[in-house]
């Protein structure tokens, strides 16, 4: 990665931002995430913005656009044509631990899923194909995949920035972290289950006893009503 990094610091301003661009663009859209993460690409933009050799702003507009049209384009791939490429050769090399992962996130938490796979490569690639073969509403998905590219973009940029030759020790707290917040937000959904199951019982029996009261008060309004036999007796 040292040799890729004084590569790109030795390459044309207006060709870094295209890598920073292209490489996110790519990991969702054409699966190259399995290969080589965009995170890295946008990373070392951020250390490149840290030389001098382009301006900061720059690196995360192209990152933050690269990472949205990506996702977008993976979405409509995974709409048109997801199940064949699951099913053809390509679907081979595909993890399916990943994959299963990807699905139940989606199914759970939808839009959330999308804006919080950003943050972890293996969900990252998956999850707009997926989201496009279940059939999400485009916008629900727009709306995630601009929010969570944002937020990534920036993140990893000025993460980058901030390291500068230290942007190995930031790509691993980077990884890490990203690791954390879906581990973070397994337990949560984890939790939530738990809890629902544990409350549901509870929950039914007031509800029973709930409609048993309103029963009970329906009765004694009917009886109570003039024209009720039990009224005329009395």
């Amino acid at each position: 990665m040292t040799g890729l990094l004084e590569q790109l610091l030795s390459t044309p301003a207006w060709l870094v931002l295209l890598v920073v661009f292209a490489l996110p663009a790519l990991e969702s859209s054409a699966f190259l995430g399995f290969i080589f993460p965009g995170e890295t690409a946008v990373l070392l933009g951020g250390v490149a913005a840290s030389q001098g050799q382009v301006p900061l702003p720059a690196v995360v507009l192209a990152g933050v656009g690269g990472a949205i049209l990506g996702d977008a384009v993976g979405y409509v791939v995974g709409r048109r044509w997801g199940r064949r490429i699951l099913g053809s050769t390509l679907g081979r090399f595909t993890n399916a631990s990943h994959l299963e992962r990807a699905e139940r996130a989606l199914i759970r938490r939808g839009g959330w899923a999308v804006f919080i796979g950003r943050f972890t490569v293996a969900l990252r690639v998956m999850i707009p194909g997926l989201a496009g073969m279940a059939r999400m509403p485009y916008r629900r998905f727009l709306r995630a995949n601009v929010a969570g590219g944002a937020a990534w973009g920036a993140l990893i940029a000025t993460a980058g920035y901030l390291a500068g030759n230290s942007w190995h020790t930031a790509e691993r707290y980077v990884t890490g972290a990203g690791v954390a917040l879906t581990g973070a937000v397994v337990a949560l959904i984890v939790g939530r289950r738990i809890i629902g199951r544990l409350t549901r019982p509870r929950r039914a029996k007031t509800e029973e006893r709930d409609r048993s009261a309103t029963g009970r008060g329906a009765m004694l309004r009917v009886a109570c009503t003039p024209d009720h036999p039990a009224s005329r007796l009395s």
